[in-house]
């Protein structure tokens, strides 16, 4: 059975091995490219792909709350973060999430491979950064305090930290001015924060954006 792929990475040469690798099994159809997350969710809304491959690190919108998205509009849809970040709490965070699959960038490409093979069958894989402590961690743990903000408030919070105005929030997420300063207001009493420097220095620390 051929499955559709999407593969989103802000890099374009990252973007084009996976795609060369993943062209080389006659089963696997590339249904669109991406290299920022919010495109990602638009592409996999239009294309119904049946995996989508993901960087962690994504401008717009990152892995973490991409995976999120992508499994509340398509559960079916299994997620594979294919990234460089082997940390305990990002993975528990993509796990959390809804994702599946997790491959570290310095791995062998049959980790990857195979963990395609895993998720065409709606079979979890992960490359050995995930030991069985780490998934009982998973299976014990509940969600930290970063928890608490909203996935529409981490969207804000990402978008501000890259250095949008709120005006430009607010198009990209089709919402208003008023919304963004609400959204923004709320996270940053969550978070206890009273500067947008102060937000960027959270976003950074919490992955939420590359430094």
């Amino acid at each position: 059975m051929t499955r559709r792929i999407l593969i989103a990475d802000d890099h374009d040469v990252v973007r084009r091995g996976v795609r060369t690798l993943l062209e080389t099994r006659p089963n696997l159809h590339i249904v669109a490219e991406a290299a920022n997350g919010r495109a990602a969710l638009e592409e996999a809304r239009s294309t119904q792909p049946d995996i989508a491959v993901i960087d962690y690190s994504l401008p717009e919108l990152n892995g973490l709350d991409l995976t999120a998205a992508l499994k509340r509009e398509n559960p079916r849809l299994e997620v594979l973060v294919y990234t460089m970040h082997e940390r305990e709490d990002l993975v528990l965070e993509v796990l959390r999430a809804g994702a599946r699959g997790y491959v570290l960038k310095s791995d062998t490409e049959k980790h990857l491979l195979a963990a395609i093979d895993a998720l065409s069958i709606h079979r979890p894989y992960f490359s050995g950064v995930i030991s069985e402590t780490l998934l009982e961690r998973f299976l014990d743990s509940s969600p930290h305090a970063q928890a608490t903000l909203t996935h529409r408030e981490r969207e804000v919070v990402q978008l501000i930290a890259e250095g949008k105005i709120n005006k430009e929030v607010g198009y990209i997420l089709n919402i208003s001015v008023k919304t963004v300063e609400t959204h923004r207001a709320s996270a940053m009493h969550k978070l206890k924060l009273r500067t947008t420097a102060e937000l960027v220095r959270f976003a950074v620390r919490n992955n939420i954006i590359e430094p």
